[in-house]
């Protein structure tokens, strides 16, 4: 008796020449729909599966495979008599392999203006049936979902006449981890469709994108895998243009990066070492962005990643290149900034689609036996309740300059402090136990550019030591949350020094 195959994609690429394969290996190919059809157009022999049926595909080609003759094949221990016996008795015949793939439901909802029945039309039934019922078979079946595994099927069927345990196991992991990805595809489509905002299961995937060489350190593993339905405004979805692949840290550095200069909207540039910004420029364009955020620290800049908002010309690249920089982010390169770092062989140079809309995805954090789920922090002082608690007012040259720290701050690890002018970033204090101790490192870092700079904090100020610090240094705004139950001794000390200080009413607290 032959072997049979059964085949039914929607991605029909390579499918022809395998099943072609197959049949000249002596398998009966059985198939439906759309595949059939090709096969037949391309003088492969094929059965449609009705004929074995005995039953016509019905309600649109809902149903067509969901059949005893079909499951009964796909699903009976070959080693078993007694289900050999009912086989038998029924006129069944086993099917030995199966390749299947699934209708494109992941394509299907990222289309422009995709309604709900079109994506509802888009799930399949028959195919995860089958590709499940085939891989907890695979004792006998060989299943296949991925065309990347036709030639070692192939291979191992001509050389061997079977494909082996070892490997029929091994794809069959592949399809139910397949099959998984397709279902949380569509439990998350649904879900967002009906605005349940923390349901009871959180279903999520990612396809690998690289394997790193190692993690944080040399001795922990690691790999890259990126949401294919996430934003296209990511580090996960650049392009890397030239240099060295991209490591653990690299990663989250970059990504540190192009979150802080998305906030700008005027030519800014954003240097990060190990996730903080260490300095964060603005002017007419790149070159004097950049030039600000390198003044801003020219020693922690040493080995960081920079990333623009706007494309990296050649006169800003040639001051980049006299820099050791790990990574450049950009929306572009010209052709001559290109030509200047690629000079630099391990240089990596990334563009990102700045034209893509911001999205504001869910932030998960792993901790040991479980996912913390959280929105992005994307308050802006446009969305605060901002009011000025000390009895001077800001200038306009204060109200720029705290707006500069208020937007840096937010990205910097708490306890946080910036001290910024207009323009750029002057001093950071990041993660430290106290938050007099972050003001002291930026007010040091800041030096005698303090003299007539704005302070930001990233949250109140439980006593009035950080004004105390602030105002010896010759700060003369800040910007701070409020909301201490000694707010007060925050507002008379400022008022002390002639200090104004605006209150925001939000945190933005980063650990």
């Amino acid at each position: 008796m032959a072997k049979r195959a059964l085949i039914s994609v929607s991605d029909k690429a390579g499918i022809v020449e395998f099943a072609e394969a197959l049949h000249n290996l002596g398998y009966e190919i059985l198939s439906t729909g759309g595949t059939k059809n090709l096969l037949k157009e391309n003088n492969v022999a094929v059965t449609g599966v009705d004929e074995i049926t005995g039953f016509p595909e019905i309600l649109e080609g809902r149903v067509k495979t969901l059949h005893p003759s079909i499951h009964g094949g796909l699903l009976a221990k070959q080693d078993n008599e007694a289900h050999l016996a009912q086989l038998e008795e029924q006129g069944i015949q086993p099917i030995d392999l199966v390749c299947v793939n699934l209708y494109p439901f992941q394509q299907t909802i990222v289309k422009p203006n995709v309604t709900t029945d079109e994506a509802i039309e888009n799930i399949d039934i028959g195919g995860p049936t089958m590709l499940r019922a085939a891989a907890k078979n695979h004792a006998y079946i060989t299943v296949v979902v991925d065309a990347l595994d036709y030639d070692t099927v192939l291979e191992q069927l001509k050389e061997d006449g079977a494909v082996d345990f070892a490997t029929r196991r091994k794809l069959a992991a592949k399809v139910f981890r397949h099959t998984a990805a397709y279902d949380a595809y569509i439990s998350q489509y649904l879900t967002k469709a009906v605005g349940e905002e923390n349901p009871e299961r959180m279903t999520l995937t990612y396809e690998r994108q690289q394997d790193l060489r190692y993690g944080e350190n040399p001795h922990q593993q690691a790999a890259f895998y990126r949401n294919p339905l996430g934003s296209e405004f990511s580090i996960a979805h650049a392009k890397q243009h030239h240099g060295k692949e991209l490591s653990y840290n690299n990663i989250k550095d970059a990504d540190a990066a192009l979150q802080i200069v998305k906030d700008f909207d005027e030519p800014a540039a954003v240097a990060v070492k190990h996730m903080n910004p260490c300095g964060v420029g603005t002017g007419e364009g790149p070159f004097e962005a950049f030039q600000k955020a390198f003044e801003a620290d020219p020693t922690s800049i040493f080995g960081g990643i920079v990333a623009f908002n706007r494309e990296v010309d050649g006169k800003t690249a040639q001051k980049l290149v006299d820099i050791f920089l790990e990574i450049i982010i950009a929306p572009a390169f010209t052709e001559e900034a290109m030509e200047i770092l690629t000079t630099k062989k391990n240089l990596r140079l990334l563009t990102v689609p700045f034209d893509r809309k911001k999205e504001h995805e869910l932030i998960y954090t792993s901790v040991e036996g479980g996912l913390l789920v959280q929105e992005q922090d994307h308050f802006t002082l446009q969305n605060a309740d901002v009011r000025v608690a000390t009895d001077r007012k800001p200038t306009e040259e204060e109200w720029a300059a705290m707006k500069m720290a208020w937007k840096v701050v937010k990205h910097v690890k708490s306890n946080a402090i910036v001290v910024a002018d207009a323009f750029m970033t002057l001093g950071i204090g990041a993660g430290q136990m106290n938050r007099v101790g972050a003001a002291k490192i930026a007010l040091e870092q800041a030096g005698e550019g303090a003299k007539g700079a704005s302070l930001a904090s990233d949250a109140f100020f439980p006593m009035d030591d950080t004004v105390e610090a602030a105002a010896k240094a010759g700060i003369t705004s800040i910007i701070q949350t409020g909301g201490s139950i000694r707010d007060e001794d925050s507002i008379r000390k400022a008022n002390e020094y002639g200090i104004t200080m605006v209150l925001t009413g939000v945190r933005h607290f980063k650990h």
